[in-house]
């Protein structure tokens, strides 16, 4: 008898199907296992994204924990020719500010000559000299070209001047040299060196100094920049001036606030996403990913001590006092007035309770320190995540076993339909044999 190659051909049952609908049945089994890798992938983004929100706030306490944040000068220029930017260390006050010259480099040019001829037969000096700095000297080489003499004055970094070429539009080129420096002691005076290629005297341009006048006082400058002129402020000439610019210098409130400000709205970010995650819905829809965790409900005991618990004993020792409260979802909500008269009335105190004394000393580095701890690579944060890593692991091992144990009884099933289906064949062959021979017998009864 021919062997069976497919099941259900002997006994002409669906045996095939049966075998695909145990297979499914068996693979329910993984559900719960796929269900709990589902949530773990779950746990790791959501961890990913509390570690974001925690860094965003510790970026911007970062800025309150530096004292300068809170002795920000501003500038502000009415008029023309001078910009003005005040440092920490400038003073408030109001200045007159009138330019007379700007500052501005020598130059010099030669004579027009070909741009192909030789300007030496031999190596030579070229010879520098400026107004009330040293003489420069620069070695010009052998059959050296105008191009080749610009380009060994520009190799040269000791030069003091900066070299080009000009189309005279006669045919000829000039060599046009340019002192690195503005001001009257750096001006180039003139050249030599080179018989073929002289100075023209026409081109000469000295250099001068920058000159202005801030509240009746006479200053001169080498450059346009102008440094501590006023104290803790740089100046920018930008032109001459017919009449005196207003310059007034006051500390910078809004850059202040605006620190604050970005503190609070980073860590009520913070607290959203923390919200979202957590969140429970009684309908049965689905809740947040770290719902009842306790990594998260371990930070934000720690964040909310940091942030309600008192600090020191100076004239701002609580959030509260400069405006700043906390609502009933544990948000900071912010008083502008209050604020803005604790900016405007006791920059001192805010530097205080901010800042401290020391790196940790005050609100903004305790805070930070916490921070750190909680996003730190051996951190609550990332240890969580690691234990997450872990069990995800193991049910990917625990996945593979059961889908190997699966296989097997779904390989068992296909076995024993196999036999089942050979002896169903047998039966119907041996019924067909019996058949044929009662309906022989009965043949030969009627013949009689």
């Amino acid at each position: 008898m021919a062997s069976i190659t497919a099941l259900g051909v002997g006994s002409g049952l669906d045996l095939s199907g049966l075998v695909d609908q145990l297979k499914t049945a068996e693979r329910q089994k993984l559900v719960p296992i796929l269900e709990q890798q589902s949530a773990q992938k779950t746990k790791i983004s959501a961890y990913g994204r509390l570690n974001s929100a925690m860094d965003k706030v510790q970026t911007s306490i970062a800025t309150l924990n530096d004292a300068s944040t809170f002795k920000q000068q501003k500038s502000t220029v009415t008029g023309d020719g001078v910009l003005a930017t005040a440092g920490e260390t400038a003073n408030a006050g109001r200045y007159e500010v009138t330019v007379s010259k700007l500052a501005r480099a020598g130059s010099a040019a030669s004579n027009s000559v070909a741009l192909a001829q030789e300007l030496t037969a031999t190596e030579t000096t070229l010879t520098l000299n400026f107004d009330g700095a040293p003489t420069k000297e620069v070695i010009i080489a052998a059959n050296s070209t105008l191009a080749d003499v610009r380009d060994q004055i520009n190799a040269d970094k000791e030069a003091g001047v900066t070299a080009s070429l000009v189309n005279d539009g006669t045919g000829g080129y000039r060599l046009a040299l340019s002192s690195k420096e503005t001001g009257k002691d750096a001006s180039l005076t003139g050249f030599s060196g080179l018989t073929s290629l002289s100075m023209d005297p026409a081109t000469l341009r000295a250099g001068q100094d920058a000159e202005l006048n801030v509240n009746g006082i006479a200053i001169t400058s080498k450059t346009n920049r102008v440094e501590e002129a006023i104290q803790g402020v740089t100046l920018d000439l930008t032109a001459v001036s017919e009449t005196p610019a207003t310059l007034v210098i006051e500390r910078d409130e809004a850059s202040l606030k605006e620190a604050i400000n970005a503190f609070v709205s980073s860590y009520n970010e913070m607290k959203s996403t923390v919200g979202r995650m957590t969140a429970f819905n009684g309908e049965g829809e689905t809740s947040g990913e770290l719902i009842g965790d306790r990594t998260v409900r371990t930070i934000e005991d720690r964040l909310r001590r940091d942030v309600t618990d008192s600090l020191g004993t100076g004239d701002i020792s609580r959030l509260s006092q400069m405006g700043i409260a906390i609502d009933e979802r544990g948000r900071l909500q912010v008083d502008e007035a209050k604020l803005d008269g604790a900016i405007a009335g006791n920059p001192e105190g805010l530097a205080a309770f901010f800042a401290g004394d020391t790196k940790e000393g005050g609100f903004a580095g305790r805070l930070s320190s916490t921070l750190k701890e909680i996003t730190a690579d051996d951190g609550i944060i990332k240890s969580s995540v690691g234990s997450a890593e872990l069990r995800a692991d193991n049910l990917e091992q625990r996945k593979l076993r059961m889908e190997a144990s699966i296989e097997r009884s779904v390989e068992r099933y296909r076995k024993q339909f196999g036999q089942l289906d050979g002896m169903i064949a047998q039966m119907n062959s041996m019924s067909s044999y019996l058949s044929q021979q009662f309906d022989m017998l009965g043949a030969m009864q009627k013949s009689k």
